[in-house]
């Protein structure tokens, strides 16, 4: 079979054709691997290839078919993790050159426990910028990642590698992580189907009040059924929620009518989303509103900048990691992540305790301004794109464009991304459909929807476009 017909396919209809044994999990594997190492030297999107771990695994899932006893939702599909996401005797080097040495892991974060007991077969790791701090796919570990709709554009970050990577059909899904934009950013910068859930629905280690790990796909019906495998308990992560059962990607038929959607297209401070942003999001509300949703403006949400005491905690968060390297040379750390995040040092505890207060400020209001409308949709990211060498639209503050996203890492809210639109250069938009708390269901529904009504064609670029 050829990568242009797998690709074709949805994971849903990939188990039917290993159920009905029209394909084998090793002749996928064969030739997602084939392909990937094919691209990668063009996009730079992974790391530590694993073929004959991921033959053996594919084999083992072949025998499981055979014998009608499937592991779960995902076995037999080619995919990969970041790099953050931890899996014992892999490396977890957090895109840092620092940390080329460290021995590989000794535990399995919960998405790789999760991933492995449903049968998912994982050869490669993707690769990320230092620390996760840049919204951009560049690192002192693994260089420059590049947009395979456009190899001298940016695939966002930090899951650089997870965005280039599924566009590029090395791979038929990737795990993520979201700390302010982390999984959506390179989802609206790759064309991608994303989810950055409710916090809580995914457990990750370390465990943390912002930081999440979330599906990446080409479809919202492959990252819903990546989430029903990621959703578990695990008492290693204190904020996780028990699994409710639900199917996620059984359930994404939704009459929208009626609906009160709410467009966001200024969040009241920060940067204002480019007219061919803005005009994507406002032609996505034209489709839910054709669809029967009722649909209107949404007041700025804010009056006060909400993401500068994000910046810094995370640049105190930054500046812990990065002065507790193991001894490197210049080249050892990236150097934008490494000049912003040591100026965390002049902080204080109490400087600290004030930016948690102020982020508790932010999200009363935000919570507030969401009081009446079922769904948000809104930008990713004000800009469309930027140059793949870029550490993001500011060089001074690398995270400044996440005005759009941040937020909702610290409310805790669902948000999904679905590509609904095109530049003129022919490089992808995303929306970010946002929900209540708990409400993931509903915000892959909306996405869906959002799927269903594009009036685009999703002509991936498993050719590397220059």
């Amino acid at each position: 079979m050829s990568i242009e017909e797998l690709i074709a396919m949805n994971l849903g209809d990939l188990a039917d054709a290993y159920a009905a044994r029209k394909l084998s999990p090793v002749e996928v594997l064969q030739t997602v691997m084939a392909h990937a190492e094919a691209v990668n030297p063009a996009i730079n999107a992974l790391f530590c290839f694993r073929p004959d771990e991921a033959l053996s695994a594919a084999r083992a899932s072949e025998a499981r078919w055979k014998a009608n006893t499937p592991a779960g939702p995902l076995d037999g599909v080619p995919m990969t993790v970041k790099d953050s996401v931890a899996m014992v005797g892999w490396p977890y080097l957090h895109g840092i050159k620092a940390n080329a040495e460290l021995p590989p892991s000794s535990y399995n974060s919960p998405p790789a426990i999760a991933l492995q007991e449903s049968g998912a077969v994982i050869f490669a790791k993707t690769t990320m910028p230092d620390c996760g701090l840049l919204a951009a796919g560049v690192s002192s570990m693994h260089g420059i990642t590049r947009n395979p709709w456009g190899l001298k554009w940016n695939t966002g970050g930090s899951s650089a590698g997870a965005g280039a990577s599924v566009a590029a059909g090395a791979g038929l899904v990737s795990v993520g992580t979201d700390i302010a934009g982390s999984v959506r950013l390179p989802a609206g910068h790759c064309g991608l189907a994303s989810l950055k859930p409710t916090h809580g629905r995914i457990p990750h280690l370390p465990a943390d009040t912002m930081r999440m790990a979330g599906p990446m796909a080409r479809s919202v019906d492959d990252a819903a059924r990546l989430l029903t495998v990621l959703t578990r308990a695990d008492e290693r992560d204190t904020w996780s929620f028990p699994n409710d059962g639900t199917q996620y990607h059984q359930r994404l038929g939704r009459d929208i009518k009626g609906l009160r959607i709410g467009v966001l297209t200024d969040m009241g401070f920060g940067a204002k989303p480019e007219p061919a942003v803005r005009g994507a999001i406002e032609a996505a509300g034209r489709l839910l509103a054709g669809a029967g949703a009722i649909v209107e403006p949404m007041a700025p949400p804010l009056d006060f900048d909400g993401y500068a005491p994000i910046d810094l905690f995370l640049q105190v968060r930054g500046f812990v990691e990065v002065s507790g390297l193991p001894p490197h040379g210049d080249d050892g750390i990236n150097p934008y992540v490494k000049a912003w995040a040591m100026g965390g040092e002049r902080h204080s505890g109490a400087d600290m305790y004030r930016a948690l207060g102020a982020i508790g400020k932010m999200k009363t209001a935000l919570l507030a301004a969401f009081e009446g409308w079922d769904y948000v949709i809104a930008p990713v990211l004000p800009v469309v794109n930027f140059p793949a060498e870029e550490p993001g639209v500011s060089r001074e503050v690398p995270l400044a464009h996440t005005v759009f996203t941040a937020m909702f890492n610290q409310t805790g809210q669902p948000a999904a991304t679905v590509c609904t639109a095109f530049d003129d250069r022919h490089l992808p938009i995303g929306v970010q459909v946002i929900g209540h708390r708990c409400d993931d269901l509903g915000v892959l529904q909306i996405a869906k929807a959002l799927e269903q009504l594009r009036e685009v064609t999703m002509d991936w670029p498993l050719t590397p476009r220059a």
